[in-house]
């Protein structure tokens, strides 16, 4: 995960390919592990999680005490549009991120073991053809290895 962030911010500083719908996927590899896009809605701008996402993460967290999951550890990956500022988009989408961890292992109880953030910011837009769109906007959850390795 350390070196994710680092290649992330690196590509941001660098402000390497400026057009949104022209950037490859920061982390392809990404893309082809089962995962999950979920919608959780936050205050503009901010990691707060608006009170109607909580049932939608408590579905999420039923899911991930469901004793055939136990043994996996998951992903959780911030994602944002295009508009505004790279590196605020970036660090947003890290916060945003984390926030999900955190509401997952202090108020459902999922082990924080079992459970890594990261955010890409812009950097792999869903819909890239239209990288200011609301759907660019979201959290991803990957799983990402058995909980024992």
């Amino acid at each position: 995960m350390a070196a994710l962030r680092q290649e992330v911010a690196a590509r941001v500083r660098a402000k390497a390919d400026p057009v949104p719908a022209k950037r490859p996927p920061i982390a392809s590899t990404l893309l082809k592990l089962p995962r999950l896009i979920i919608d959780v809605q936050f205050d503009e701008d901010t990691p707060i999680v608006r009170p109607d996402s909580y049932g939608t993460l408590g579905r999420i967290a039923d899911t991930l005490s469901d004793p055939a999951l136990l043994g996996y550890k998951f992903l959780i990956v911030g994602h944002t549009p295009a508009g505004g500022r790279r590196d605020f988009n970036l660090a947003l989408s890290q916060r945003r991120a984390d926030a999900v961890r955190d509401i997952l292992v202090t108020t459902f109880k999922i082990s924080a073991k079992r459970l890594q953030a990261v955010g890409l910011g812009e950097e792999q837009l869903l819909d890239a053809a239209h990288p200011n769109a609301a759907t660019n906007q979201r959290i991803q959850i990957t799983t990402i290895a058995a909980a024992n390795s």
